[in-house]
């Protein structure tokens, strides 16, 4: 498992971020922080493979924390969490070893996204040879996180939102009647979150014939 650190001062975001965080296979909670000073503790005392990390802390900067995890030899990588809009704040960010950059308002879809690049990076580490490899891993890390071609990031967003209010499931004919797209699209949307682990079919057993497949986000256990 990956454990993760989610660094957050607001509680409900700290919750929802924790929530989203443990939905996605393979990886794990290992604690919740509200300022950069207890990030830093929390790291010192258990380190973590991953920080989620809010840029805009109580206490310090989120890249204040990064300062201060690199100096501390604390190396665990960091996605870091911003409603800012600043290169060059992205440019301290890379300089500081983030690895991802997350925008808020985010969905759980994104999030899932950027932890679904993040898992194959750590997956395919190990398997570099050449620059072929290298270029690979890194792209696997930093790549577009928009949707392939024909795929909107908003009508994702929209059906992942969908799906997140319906616990039980919903059909493509159910998610295309709720966001207004066709049938056939809201089943490629469907089928792009299954791919990214974000989403699972359930299939619906009634009448004769063929069972009916639900679309549904998988709940914490």
């Amino acid at each position: 498992m990956i454990s993760v650190l989610v660094v957050e001062d607001e509680q409900i975001t700290a919750e929802a971020n924790r929530v989203y965080v443990e939905r996605v296979p393979g990886f794990e909670v290992a604690g919740v922080a509200r300022s950069g000073g207890e990030a830093l503790r929390f790291l010192r005392a258990r380190p973590v493979d991953l920080v989620l990390l809010d840029l805009y802390l109580p206490d310090m900067h989120g890249l204040e924390v990064c300062r201060a995890a690199r100096a501390g030899g604390l190396l665990c990588d960091v996605i870091a969490v911003t409603s800012a809009r600043d290169l060059a704040m992205v440019r301290s960010a890379v300089s500081l070893g983030v690895s991802q950059y997350l925008l808020k308002p985010f969905t759980y879809a994104t999030l899932a996204e950027k932890l679904a690049r993040y898992a194959r990076f750590r997956e395919e580490a190990g398997l570099i040879v050449g620059q072929g490899d290298v270029d690979r891993v890194l792209g696997n890390l930093r790549g577009s996180s928009e949707p392939p071609k024909g795929l909107a990031r908003d009508t994702l967003d929209t059906v992942a939102a969908e799906l997140s209010g319906r616990p039980e499931g919903l059909t493509a004919q159910a998610v295309a009647d709720a966001t207004g797209v066709s049938r056939v699209t809201a089943r490629r949307y469907l089928e792009h979150l299954v791919e990214l682990g974000v989403a699972v079919r359930v299939p619906r057993y009634g009448g004769v014939g063929r069972p009916e497949l639900l679309y549904r986000i998988p709940m914490e256990s």
